[in-house]
């Protein structure tokens, strides 16, 4: 990565003053608490918009050829439907897209980084990182010069940043981008009409049936995909401390003692003890039906797929590089220790994760790209 654009970026978010905009209207949906905004970030209709078309831009790319959205698909809860992305110059990344639905809720972003936790810092790691190169983004006056070059950004950075002698500058650009995705709120699935607006149809028997063996110590689904936003990592507005969650799940196992294949090793990339190994962030079960594959390297084709793993408490490997048990993992989380279900057992199980399916945020034109 370009660490000294890098450190710049950061330093010109920092210097910024919050503005005292207009309170920005959530329109959140039942249930759910605001979410945590940076001080000098605060939110308005009019950054979520400049975000928005910044989000769906090539010219963000070096070459510009991909967009935010090229690894971020709205129809897909903001995923990609690939295993790994692939960036502007056709480099792979390690991990599969993470779906941006509710990321203003995450204490942490990405799979397994334990200090990345502003969205603002976040844009600039596809922006700017290198190994691998994602957008590969222009130095900043190149970046400038494409943007100001279009009246239309000339306009939408004057109405987002209304105090600004210049508001064109990379800092805006990743503030613009952070509160367009603090903006995606999904919170409209039939689960949710059931639960918060008491709509007694909107989930079936066997979803019902589904949702109680979900809560169910027997399952154990619940300790790491809990609350409104089924993850146990929260960060929100009313309540200054921070859930995070980090789990070895069993997946691999490839060296008899936990091992997991690099560079995808999770937190012991970061931290270097043992007891990290393959530890990852619980993702969100939101809209989970349109967010295949599965796992952080997509090595899990369908739900049906994780489902059998966790019913195995760990995934055995027997041919390959990777061959291992991974249930024999000896840091895999307590809570997964295998089940069996039955055939209906299982179809309820499944009906519950489909009922987390919020098609109005997967429609929705504010989210939309703007340019088409």
């Amino acid at each position: 990565m370009r660490l000294a654009h890098i450190a710049l970026a950061l330093l010109a978010l920092v210097a910024c003053d919050p503005d005292d905009g207009p309170t920005y209207d959530w329109n959140l949906p039942p249930g759910f608490p605001p979410p945590r905004v940076p001080a000098d970030n605060p939110m308005s209709a009019e950054k979520v918009e400049l975000g928005r078309h910044l989000f769906y831009d090539p010219r963000l790319s070096g070459n510009q050829t991909q967009s935010c959205a090229s690894c971020h698909r709205q129809e897909l809860s903001f995923t990609d439907g690939l295993g790994v992305s692939i960036g502007a110059t056709g480099e792979a990344t390690p991990r599969g897209s993470m779906s941006l639905a509710n990321a203003a809720y995450h204490p942490r972003l990405t799979w397994a980084n334990p200090v990345l936790s502003r969205l603002e810092d976040q844009a600039l790691v596809p922006m700017f990182g290198e190994d691998p190169i994602e957008l590969g983004t222009p130095e900043e006056p190149e970046l400038r010069a494409r943007l100001a070059a279009d009246p239309l950004y000339v306009e939408l950075f004057a109405a987002a940043f209304p105090d600004a002698a210049d508001p064109i500058t990379l800092g805006n650009v990743v503030r613009a981008l952070a509160s367009f995705q603090r903006a995606l709120i999904s919170g409209d699935s039939p689960f949710d009409r059931y639960v918060y607006r008491g709509e007694d149809a909107a989930l079936s028997a066997s979803a019902l049936r589904g949702l109680e063996l979900f809560n169910s110590e027997r399952l154990e689904c619940f300790h790491c995909h809990g609350g409104f936003n089924f993850t146990d990592s929260l960060a929100e507005d009313r309540s200054q401390t921070e859930e995070i969650g980090f789990h070895n799940t069993g997946l691999y196992n490839i060296d008899g003692r936990g091992g997991y294949p690099a560079p995808n090793r999770g937190l012991f990339e970061h931290t270097g003890e043992r007891r990290d190994m393959g530890r990852f962030r619980s993702p969100s079960l939101r809209n989970i039906a349109v967010t295949a594959p599965y796992m952080h390297d997509g090595s899990a084709a369908t739900l049906e797929d994780v489902l059998d793993h966790y019913a195995a408490g760990g995934r055995t490997i027997t041919e390959g590089p990777y061959v291992g048990v991974g249930a024999e993992s000896p840091f895999k989380n307590i809570f997964i220790h295998g089940f069996t279900l039955t055939t209906e057992e299982r179809a309820d199980v499944l009906e519950l994760l489909r009922s987390l399916t919020d098609e109005t945020f997967l429609t929705n034109p504010a989210f939309a790209d703007p340019f088409e």
